[in-house]
């Protein structure tokens, strides 16, 4: 994949953006790589794409995972796995909410999201020294960086 490339795989009608009113309360597991000799970029997120779509990145009725992307830069390697909340419940249960953290407590909902982080993690064949970080939309925005202090490690 090329330099200052961006690729991304959401639900239908689901933007890639934070402000899309879908992901506004979620938020975004990631794996970034500053070592870029010897990655093998082009499976991880081959292996991601075939996870997603195959659903096995989280359970039926989880309703979390919106979409993913992969963000190829001089610098760096980023994949990132978009969720529709941070644990939480999604105020009048947001828009196209089909789960996504209605009716879950703050522990059930932080359960939810470490089970994702960890398939998350497992799909892209990472060892255990690695590590993926989960930040919520609203802190990535508030920060104004995608770099915003993690809420949950994996």
């Amino acid at each position: 994949m090329p330099v200052k490339a961006d690729y991304h795989l959401f639900k239908q009608g689901v933007r890639p953006e934070w402000e899309d009113p879908q992901n506004k309360h979620g938020g975004k597991w990631a794996y970034t790589t500053k070592e870029r000799k010897g990655v093998p970029i082009d499976d991880l997120w081959l292996n991601l794409l075939l996870a997603t779509i195959g659903e096995t990145l989280e359970d039926d009725n989880d309703g979390e995972i919106m979409g993913v992307v992969v963000n190829i830069r001089k610098g760096f390697y980023r994949l990132g796995l978009w969720t529709r909340t941070v644990g939480k419940n999604i105020p009048n249960g947001g828009e196209g909410n089909n789960a996504g953290g209605k009716g879950r407590s703050a522990d059930q909902g932080k359960e939810v999201l470490q089970r994702i982080g960890k398939r998350f993690k497992e799909a892209l064949g990472l060892p255990e020294t690695e590590q993926v970080d989960f930040t919520g939309h609203t802190d990535s925005a508030h920060s104004g960086s995608t770099r915003a202090r993690s809420k949950l490690v994996v």
